[in-house]
């Protein structure tokens, strides 16, 4: 029986970092289908609206019943704002299957570090661990998502 990570294996990058949560770059149109049939609920998307786009993923979404949502990450959206909308966005789809991604997973590996440190209780060595097995690449990236956490990490209960 198919999973949701074995319809996505093929994606760049292509990771389950959490039970709840696959991650990794553009799917296509058939492997969006199947991540449905094996239990697929939602999709946050964080390309930039520039970025090349092979399908139409909002119809193909819609069409299949999954939650789509997007939040662009570019330069100069690395900011709070931005951060905090991805972390409401993982949140609100606990308990549901996520698939979560970028073109690469470098984008997607970066905005996890503060839901890894936050919300998962990880140390911040193994978040970054876990972030460079997304497929985070980029120290710019890195930072971001670090000093989030570092800054937010008084404000958990």
């Amino acid at each position: 029986m198919a999973t949701p990570f074995s319809t996505l294996s093929a994606i760049p990058n292509a990771c389950q970092p959490l039970p709840g949560i696959v991650t990794g770059g553009q799917p296509t149109e058939a492997q969006l289908e199947a991540f449905r049939a094996a239990g697929g609920d939602a999709v946050l998307d964080i390309r930039a609206p520039s970025e090349p786009r092979p399908l139409d993923e909002r119809t193909v979404t819609e069409r299949l019943g999954l939650d789509y949502t997007v939040i662009p990450v570019a330069a100069g959206t690395l900011d709070d704002e931005t951060m905090d909308q991805i972390l409401d966005a993982v949140r609100q789809a606990q308990g549901r299957m996520l698939l979560f991604h970028c073109a690469s997973g470098n984008r997607v590996g970066a905005a996890l570090i503060p839901h890894f440190v936050l919300d998962q209780g990880m140390e911040e060595q193994d978040a970054v661990a876990q972030a460079v097995r997304v497929g985070l690449k980029s120290p710019e990236l890195m930072a971001w998502g670090m000093e989030y956490a570092r800054r937010h990490r008084g404000d958990q209960p």
